[in-house]
């Protein structure tokens, strides 16, 4: 009886198709061959334009605003079901709809629930994906979740800047076990942010909870979408002493004015991943490829071999 595992197969998305050739490069083969129909109404329709019956299937695509790119997904996923694909990965190096984690007021959906449903119906088989929102997210699905974390990327970064008097900073209170686990690696201390919003992306205040006065600050969050409270915190920083703030964040949405405000900002710089293209170049943004990550852990998935090191937090 043949026991060879099955070939595997990388296709990707449109909205990741830079990210997903790099991935390709990494892994050691080339993007299968898929191709978009559309629509003059806007519709559209992907195709395998090759076989991949009892194949195991990498569909790479981040699924951030606007909604076409969670349908593109949607739509590869299930046209790699109806093409009986052994097993089907969605990859995903940007979960989006996931800030809707839980009801947080009255008549108000749970999206990252909702999208976990569609992901699965659609035809996944399993997902990875790259710093959540909300850890808990993972319990929102029935099928295994490989959670990967930018932490692997960024703090042989950190350490290669060779700060002095090194301070790991929280925007927010959310962040705070983020901050402690980069501080607890980085042997450093760690601030928090508290922030007030009257409404989303909107901060009516802030106050800083310890000390930054002396030390080089890296603020560290999750994603940055107006980069407005990130900005904020830089500038408090810079008020309460700080020698230098710099941030991190893994998924850079960057929407609205965020470009404008960070380059008239006191950050030293903004470090992403490119799990989201980026829409502008931006002298102060430093883009660190996730691709290698990615690469890795989907060889291994594929080999049934653990991914355990791969987590640094």
């Amino acid at each position: 009886m043949d026991c060879m595992v099955s070939e595997a197969k990388l296709f990707a998305c449109t909205q990741s198709k830079d990210l997903a050739e790099k991935i390709a490069k990494y892994y050691g083969m080339p993007l299968g061959n898929v191709i978009f129909s559309r629509f003059s109404d806007g519709e559209f329709q992907p195709s395998f334009e090759e076989s991949i019956r009892g194949n195991r299937v990498f569909i790479i695509g981040s699924t951030h605003p606007g909604t076409e790119h969670l349908m593109e997904m949607l739509l590869m996923l299930d046209a790699a079901k109806r093409a009986s694909a052994r097993h089907i990965t969605a990859v995903l190096p940007y979960f989006g709809w996931a800030r809707q984690d839980r009801k947080d007021k009255p008549r108000v959906p749970i999206a990252a629930k909702l999208v976990a449903n569609l992901l699965e119906t659609a035809g996944a088989t399993r997902i990875i994906t790259m710093d959540l929102h909300a850890d808990q997210i993972q319990g929102f699905f029935e099928k295994p979740v490989d959670h990967l974390y930018a932490s692997t990327i960024f703090l042989p970064y950190i350490q290669s800047l060779n700060l002095e008097n090194l301070c790991i900073a929280s925007p927010d209170m959310g962040g705070s076990k983020r901050a402690y686990a980069f501080s607890k690696y980085l042997n450093s201390d760690v601030v928090i942010c508290y922030k007030q919003r009257k409404k989303a992306n909107v901060i009516e205040k802030m106050e800083l909870i310890g000390e930054v006065e002396g030390k080089n600050v890296i603020l560290v969050d999750d994603m940055v979408d107006t980069a407005g409270t990130l900005v904020k915190a830089a500038e408090l920083m810079k008020q309460k002493g700080a020698i230098s703030v710099r941030a991190i964040a893994s998924h850079a949405l960057l929407s609205g004015g965020a470009y404008e405000r960070i380059e008239t900002s006191q950050l030293e710089e903004l470090i992403v991943t490119d799990s989201i293209p980026l829409k502008q170049e931006s002298s102060k943004i430093k883009v660190l490829s996730c691709a290698e990550l990615f690469a890795d852990v989907m060889h291994r998935v594929h080999e049934n071999q653990p991914i355990s090191n791969k987590f640094l937090m």
